[in-house]
This record gives C-alpha cells, sequence and structure tokens, in this order.
C-alpha cells in the first residue's frame, strides 16, 4: 500500500477501528484509534521503520486496501477491535505476541454474577462469560471503570461485605435483599453483556422500548432509570480512555519517541536476567511512565536457554520485546550491567533501525548503584533517581518471578 492510496481514504477525525487487507480483503492487522485520520496517516511517515519496526513496515508492505469503521467513542472502538481481533485473528495482531499477558473481563457464573478483569495466564475456565483479550490492560481497566457508571455491577472484590457495602452506598453495587433486586441485576447484566459484545444499537433499541413499557404503566421512576442509561450511552464520557490511548497504541507507536525527554509521556523500561548457576534462567521488564510505576505493562520471559551469559540473555529478553509492536516503545532502556552489556542492546537495537536510548546500571560489591554508563544530560539527568529506582524494581520483579517457577518444579 502507498501514500497515494491514503488520500483516496479520506478518514475522518473521529473515533473508530481501521482494518490493513491483503489482496483477498482478509485482515492483516486491526486496530483502533481516537482520531482515524491521524492514526492512519502515521503509517505511512518516513520513519516508520524506526518507530514502528520491520514488522509493522511489512505488514502495511503486504496490505493491499484499508477498511474502517467509525464509533461513537474511544470506549466503543477498544470493544470492537477487541472483538474483531478475536474473530478474525489477523496475522500481525496474533503472532509473536506473549497472550498469556493478555486482560479479559470476566462475567461470572453466580447468583448474583461478579465482573472484573483477569490475566490469561491466571484464568481457569470455569463456565464464566469471558470478553477479549485487551492486549492493553490499562485500557482494559479503565474502560470497566466506565461501564460500571452506566451498568453498576459487583465486582470481585464485593464478597467482602465491607468492601460491597461501600459500592452501595454510592450506587455502584445493587442491594440483594430480594428476588426483584435480583431480576433487576440480571437485566443489567445481560445489558453489559450486549455492549461489550459491540451490540449497541441493539441495546438502545431494548432499553427505548422497555422505557415506554414503564411509562404506559405509569412507573416513571423506572422508566426515569433507563432514560439515564440511555443518556449515558449516546454521552460516554471517555476522557481518561483517550489521554491513555495518546500513551499506549495498537501498533507501538510512542508519540513522544525520540522528541523532547521533557514531554509529559516519557516512558522508562528496565530489564533484568535472574538465574541459579545457570538454571532456571528467566527475564523480566518493567514499565515506569511519567515517574510512576505501571505494574499492569510488566512482562516476565522464560529464556530459551539455560545460560548464565547475561549478555546473550538480555540480548534475547530486548530482542523478544521489540517483537512485540503492540507494546508502545520506551524512551529509555535501562539495563544491569556494565559497558558489554549495554553494548550489546545498542547492537539489537541497531540492527533493527531502532533509535532508543540506553543506560546501564553499575553495582557495587553491596548490589548499589554506583555508576550510570551513557548518562546524557540533556536526556537522563532528569531522570536520574527513577533510572536507579526502576533498575532495582525489575531486579525485585525478575527475582519473584525466578523463585515461583522453582517452587513450581520443586512441586512437580
Amino acid at each position: 500500500m502507498y501514500r497515494q492510496y491514503l488520500k483516496k481514504l479520506n478518514l475522518p477525525d473521529k473515533p473508530g477501528i481501521y482494518i490493513f487487507r491483503d489482496s483477498r480483503g482478509r485482515p492483516l492487522y486491526i486496530g483502533r484509534a481516537t482520531s482515524l485520520r491521524d492514526r492512519v496517516k502515521s503509517y505511512f511517515s518516513n520513519d516508520l521503520i524506526t518507530t514502528r519496526g520491520s514488522r509493522i513496515v511489512d505488514m502495511v508492505t503486504k496490505s493491499t486496501r484499508l477498511t474502517h469503521e467509525i464509533t461513537d467513542s474511544v470506549l466503543e472502538a477498544i470493544i470492537l477491535e477487541s472483538n474483531l481481533i478475536k474473530r478474525y485473528q489477523p496475522k500481525y495482531n496474533v503472532d509473536e505476541r506473549d497472550d498469556k499477558s493478555d486482560l479479559y473481563i470476566v462475567i461470572t457464573k453466580e447468583l448474583w454474577p461478579r465482573v472484573y478483569t483477569v490475566r490469561a495466564r491466571d484464568w481457569k475456565s470455569d463456565g464464566s462469560r469471558t470478553f477479549g483479550p485487551y492486549p492493553h490492560a490499562g485500557l482494559a481497566i479503565e474502560s470497566l471503570k466506565i461501564l460500571r457508571k452506566i451498568f453498576p455491577f459487583k465486582d470481585k472484590k464485593s464478597a467482602d461485605p465491607r468492601h460491597d457495602a461501600f459500592y452501595r452506598a454510592i450506587g455502584r453495587s445493587p442491594k440483594d435483599e430480594d428476588t426483584f433486586a435480583r431480576q433487576k441485576y440480571l437485566r443489567t447484566i445481560r445489558n453489559l453483556i450486549l455492549f461489550l459484545q459491540g451490540k449497541k444499537d441493539l441495546l438502545t433499541k431494548r432499553l427505548e422500548k422497555e422505557m415506554k413499557e414503564h411509562v404506559k404503566k405509569l412507573e416513571f421512576e423506572y422508566a426515569g432509570s433507563i432514560k439515564r442509561t440511555l443518556y449515558a450511552l449516546k454521552h460516554i464520557n471517555d476522557i481518561a480512555l483517550i489521554k491513555s490511548t495518546n500513551k499506549i497504541d495498537a501498533t507501538g507507536v510512542n508519540d513522544v519517541h525520540g522528541k523532547n525527554s521533557h514531554s509529559t509521556n516519557f516512558k522508562i523500561e528496565a530489564y533484568d536476567i535472574a538465574h541459579l548457576s545457570g538454571s532456571n534462567t528467566v527475564g523480566a521488564m518493567v514499565v515506569m511512565i511519567n515517574g510512576e510505576k505501571h505494574p499492569q505493562d510488566y512482562r516476565t520471559f522464560k529464556m530459551s536457554q539455560e545460560s548464565n551469559n547475561d549478555i546473550a540473555n538480555l540480548s534475547e529478553l530486548v530482542t523478544r520485546r521489540l517483537n512485540h509492536p503492540e507494546w508502545s516503545f520506551p524512551d529509555l532502556m535501562v539495563i544491569d550491567g556494565g559497558e558489554n552489556q549495554k553494548k550489546a542492546i545498542e547492537n539489537v537495537l541497531s540492527a533493527r533501525r531502532i533509535n532508543i536510548k540506553v543506560v546501564s546500571v553499575v553495582k557495587d560489591d553491596k548490589h548499589k548503584a554506583r555508576a550510570i554508563l551513557g548518562e546524557d544530560s540533556e536526556l537522563t539527568s532528569r531522570w536520574k533517581k527513577e533510572i536507579v529506582y526502576i533498575n532495582v524494581e525489575a531486579h525485585r520483579f525478575v527475582l519473584a518471578y525466578h523463585r515461583r517457577r522453582r517452587r513450581q518444579k520443586m512441586m512437580i
């Protein structure tokens, strides 16, 4: 697909989803956007390989046409994107993705169904309904917060009476004293399911019909409640999602990548390796944005070789991280080690023509940071404390993962 094709599309400055297709019309990649016009335009920039990597360039080259669908809100775009990816399993959305880290929305099969998110790796099927996957945990969690305001539901913690009492007080959790209350709650859950299935139009028609029936019966309180739900559906307040999607997008674009390090979206990733005399070798990645930890974006890796070669393991770890273009690239990479480790990671990035600053944290005999190699006054001086902190956080996280794996092996 070429840049000239983009001009013919006349894409709107509205939220929605876009689909890159091959010559037979099959989806190669499905993404969502706050602005379809700006998002798709970014795929035809001159620095595409630098900002996205060779995988996305390959996808754009193989695609022959692009289709799109406008949505009323970013929230609906996120849900529609997830449903379509699940249906079509596009090659460039699915291949090489660590789908065990994906997030799902679960609606339990209980007397009073609860609704919450769960990682794929932590989920065991028990008859509950699941929606997803949602590759970006932050967006899924924010989406559920918005949905709970429209469709009050019991969450995972509602099993604790004290927790549930608080949410009852603010109208986020229904009372369960009688059969009528349960029937009303189950209708709310059915409405939520329709929304998560991307059937907003059908949901709206059902609610409008139900509202008219209540009016005929002079049940104005119930009719008013439905009217408020309809209003909320037509005026979804997803500002939080718009802010989140400016940081995280489906193809790994980082809007501030390579730009001013004082931007409000400065992202740091740190990596570390753990093993026991070369056995049970694992790796981990931790994330910080604007000086705050983002645990929902942490990742763990089981290394392909049992080895105490830190340079080889770090190189594999960063390579596998770069194989996930759906994770937005960082502005700064932090590794543990000396000049050799730093140079190895720079070589990995150079081979892919990706321009990301790398620093390494050198430790003393007590495993305390004594120096930062690659420190640049223009880029890292402001984030020096964060660099040291995230290096420690990566070490803590990878050791915790290593201990879990060792315990699991001992139990087998």
